[in-house]
């Protein structure tokens, strides 16, 4: 079962990739093939924002495109901190599915940036796995994740996760 610990871990993983993301870096291309290092570090805060909304139990309309944010990090911290402390009070918010979230698209941004995710926690990414192998069905890939990849040989967790998720993953 995935931790409020597991869920902070991850946090601060994409917190350093998010500080990392600038300049030039912003128009780099991501493993999402329509999105650039600047639209998934939006994606990024505007889904930290939508899990405050969701933990709170409150409707989502996740068709609203996120803001464009030149600084993402301050905003990022100033959600996720909303997000731990609405967990703390409570919320029934599935967190193998935050989890999951904040894995896979940490993956695509360290592969952006050009780095690898080998000194991530793995634990934050296996339950994310955990979550997505038992709710992703074929009909819910539609329209958001393409068909499950292989992962190679010796991948680690995050790697196994963002092939799952219709990455194409290789081992340098």
């Amino acid at each position: 079962m995935t931790s409020r610990t597991q869920i902070e871990t991850g946090i601060r993983q994409v917190t350093t990739l998010l500080a990392a993301a600038e300049g030039d870096a912003r128009t780099s291309a991501t493993p999402c093939t329509e999105w650039t290092v600047a639209d998934l570090t939006d994606h990024l805060v505007h889904t930290a924002g939508q899990l405050v909304t969701m933990a709170r139990g409150e409707d989502i309309d996740w068709s609203i495109s996120p803001q464009s944010v030149s600084d993402p990090t301050p905003l990022w911290t100033e959600r996720t901190d909303e997000l731990l402390a609405v967990i703390d009070s409570g919320s029934p918010l599935p967190l193998g599915m935050v989890a999951a979230e904040f894995s896979v698209h940490a993956w695509d941004l360290a592969t952006a940036l050009g780095r690898g995710t080998d000194d991530f926690d793995s634990t934050v990414a296996e339950e994310g796995m955990a979550f997505m192998s038992e709710n992703l069905t074929e009909e819910r890939r539609a329209g958001a994740f393409h068909p499950a990849q292989p992962a190679p040989d010796g991948a680690n967790a995050y790697e196994r996760l963002a092939a799952f998720a219709g990455r194409t993953v290789s081992r340098s």
